[in-house]
């Protein structure tokens, strides 16, 4: 089995994801209960060419990534109230696990897979690398969403890095920001 630089298994799960109401507050909630950091925030991520229900999207969020062991935790706070993978209709924010990350080496095949089973892509974007994300409805087959993530050179070393940065951490620095040129 192939794995990524981070330990986990091409073609599999790399990832859990919540919804949280603030960004710093859940961030240090997960720092002081269980350990988890240091964590790497991207500010005001709406991805390239951002699609919600096949039209464009125009939300914005905050999102913080850290290593728990070899599985990444992805915390997400949405700045707006537009609509989102992250929004109920009435628009309060979906609280709490929102999805499972699957970082995929073939992501056409992935994607024609889930939609062969019946889950329809809600949110598909490109991520700053260059890479594909979509997230899929699991109509229930799961507690949350599945989230496709295009796995490329650029994705295996940034979050390679970032679960470097986890083993053995001290506490220092327990937020780093993401830069994107």
């Amino acid at each position: 089995m192939k794995t990524f630089g981070f330990g986990q298994p091409h073609d599999g799960v790399i990832q859990q994801a919540y919804v949280v109401r603030d960004l710093a507050e859940g961030m240090q909630e997960w720092t002081d209960l269980l350990g988890i950091g240091p964590w790497f925030v991207l500010r005001r991520f709406a991805g390239l060419n951002p699609l919600f229900r096949g039209k464009p999207a125009i939300a914005r969020a905050d999102v913080a990534f850290a290593f728990a062991g070899h599985m990444q935790i992805e915390l997400i706070h949405q700045l707006d109230e537009e609509p989102s993978i992250y929004r109920r209709d009435d628009k309060s924010l979906k609280l709490g696990f929102h999805h499972y990350g699957m970082g995929t080496t073939n992501f056409t095949a992935e994607a024609a897979r889930l939609e062969a089973r019946g889950f329809e892509p809600l949110f598909t974007a490109v991520v700053p690398s260059g890479g594909r994300v979509a997230s899929y409805d699991t109509k229930g087959a799961l507690p949350g969403m599945i989230e496709l993530i295009e796995a490329d050179a650029e994705m295996d070393v940034m979050f390679t890095s970032m679960y470097y940065a986890s083993v053995d951490w001290d506490g220092a620095e327990p937020v780093r920001e993401i830069k994107i040129a």
